[in-house]
């Protein structure tokens, strides 16, 4: 075979995916332990010289957030502004960006893993100075899925808002879920089950509740609205743009592409044509103007999503992840408002959480440790989810549910820089374990002060709030402990994950502490503290 043909078969095979072009390759020291690219692989990091992980960030955030950014423990980092291959193996890892040319900068910043961060921080994603609204913090958040799942309704909310607060609750964020609307796309409150939309947004509000929808980026391809983004006018009324276009394309046809997600087969927003800004944008401004609503749910849009062959895109040469950027920019601009699929966001106030998590224990020990790399790839105001899993499914009868684990979970949200419930708790559990989450839920009052500080903190420095042990006190051996965390210099939690366990080991750092049942300890040194179900250990370096 000629060398012309071989140039062109390798070629051929890197714009596929199937080989590196030019990767930079960084050697894993002896010892070295890294963390990055994207927190779904937190219970696999750190990454050492033993690690074997591919993770493709050209076309896959793996449902959470991610960077082209690893830092090590040993003071090094490694980043790349554009979405890379993420290769780890043979002792080695390498980065091979999208277009094949981008720098990829590797960098010394200090002997540390908090040096590396700091530094990696402030050279390629300083913090914006800014933070979400503090409620975000202060209280625990609700959501309406899992009690309402897809029918939600006005009765319903003011129910699940009212059984919060006369369990002890104090009011916060209130998210409504998917079917409030009319049909995606069509943002309008549902008239079959809202009688009174504003009415409602405004009881909430005297209730101390801020207000938050539900939203996507898919519009249903037989509504009005379809026709007005996709045509450039409204057959039903005369609002219109003066041209048309806003969605991906099918090639064959040059029409708006169906595209199949989780909730049918719908048009998908192509956030790089100023239509679909400009259109997106008229449907949040009207939401809240008219209704008083204070922010978003926007889900969807993983960058999986931008990858499907066959669709064309108004900005051809954009990336997965900028197309990603024209979304989530909308969760900057109403700042009382949460995004999941984060890309390219470090250093800004943008909330974000986990994927949903199954009701399995297996899912509740992944928690911690994806908390703490996200925290390390730059998005510090992280919420670990739904308070016992997001999978509505779990919590109808018959479902395989599992009180114990709905309560470690409660646990582990009530120190965590934000708490979610769905599922109400009221509902699902016994008085005896509802009392002890209600007790979940005062511990966390008891220290949203401290919260609250940690977060402004952090919009002025851009550290993790929720932190493993290893950036705190570095070379203790504490790199692979992600049963338990730190939030910010003095507290220590440590909860059961383990189902039917009466008890645990914790590491407990250099200092003098202050445990939760009222024993002092002095560090450093290894613990064995009792676990029943109504205890989260934590502890208050004094």
């Amino acid at each position: 075979m000629k060398p012309t043909c071989i140039a062109a078969l390798l070629a051929a095979a890197i714009v596929a995916g199937g080989l590196s072009a030019n990767p930079t390759t960084v050697r894993i020291a002896p010892g070295e332990n890294w963390w990055g690219a994207a927190n779904y692989f937190g219970t696999s990091m750190p990454f050492t010289s033993d690690s074997t992980q591919k993770i493709d960030l050209r076309k896959d955030n793996y449902h959470n957030q991610c960077a082209s950014f690893l830092v090590s423990d040993k003071g090094r980092s490694i980043w790349c502004a554009r979405q890379c291959l993420v290769e780890i193996g043979g002792g080695e890892i390498r980065l091979t960006p999208d277009d094949g040319k981008s720098p990829v900068v590797v960098a010394e910043g200090g002997a540390t893993l908090r040096d590396a961060f700091r530094s990696a921080a402030h050279a390629h994603f300083p913090s914006s100075g800014t933070i979400p609204p503090l409620l975000f913090f202060s209280a625990p958040q609700y959501n309406t899925w899992i009690e309402l799942t897809y029918h939600q309704n006005e009765k319903g909310i003011l129910e699940y808002a009212r059984s919060m607060l006369a369990n002890g609750c104090p009011p916060g964020i209130l998210m409504i879920d998917d079917t409030w609307q009319f049909a995606y796309g069509t943002w309008e409150f549902d008239p079959r089950r809202f009688s009174n939309p504003k009415g409602m947004c405004d009881e909430l509000h005297r209730m101390g509740f801020k207000v938050i929808l539900w939203m996507c980026p898919y519009v249903s391809m037989d509504s009005p609205e379809y026709r007005r983004v996709a045509t450039g006018r409204n057959p039903d009324d005369v609002r219109g743009y003066p041209t048309k276009g806003g969605f991906f394309l099918d090639p064959a046809t040059r029409q708006p592409a169906a595209c199949r997600w989780w909730n049918g087969v719908s048009a998908f927003l192509d956030f790089t044509h100023p239509n679909a800004r400009a259109w997106y944008k008229e449907q949040l401004d009207r939401l809240v103007a008219d209704f008083g609503v204070d922010g978003f749910k926007l889900d969807g849009a993983d960058l999986t999503a931008y990858t499907t062959k066959g669709r064309l895109s108004h900005k051809p040469d954009a990336t997965t992840g900028e197309r990603n950027l024209g979304y989530s920019q909308f969760a900057l601009d109403y700042p009382c408002s949460e995004f999941r699929n984060a890309w390219g966001r470090q250093g800004q106030p943008l909330v974000v959480r986990l994927h949903d998590k199954p009701h399995k224990w297996e899912a509740l020990g992944r928690m911690v440790a994806d908390m703490i790399a996200a925290g390390l790839l730059g998005y510090p105001f992280i919420c670990p989810d739904m308070v016992g899993g997001g999978e509505w499914t779990t919590f109808i009868p018959g479902s395989p549910f599992d009180p114990e684990l709905f309560v470690r979970s409660a646990q582990v949200h009530a120190l965590c820089p934000m708490m979610q419930f769905s599922a109400s708790p009221w509902r699902v559990l016994d008085a005896e374990k509802q009392q002890i989450v209600r007790d979940a839920v005062a511990l966390r009052q008891r220290f949203a002060p401290m919260i609250v500080s940690l977060a402004k903190e952090t919009a002025r420095t851009g550290e993790p709030i929720l932190r493993n042990l290893e950036y705190n006190f570095p070379a203790q051996g504490y790199a692979a402990v992600k049963d338990e965390f730190m939030m910010g210099e003095t507290l220590l939690v440590a909860p059961q994950l383990a189902k039917g366990a009466t008890s645990r080991k914790v590491v407990i750092p250099p200092g003098t502490w202050k445990a939760d049942d009222g024993a002092t300890i002095v560090g450093p040194t290894t613990v064995t503290v009792s676990t029943p179900l109504s205890r989260l250990p934590h502890f208050v370096r004094q």
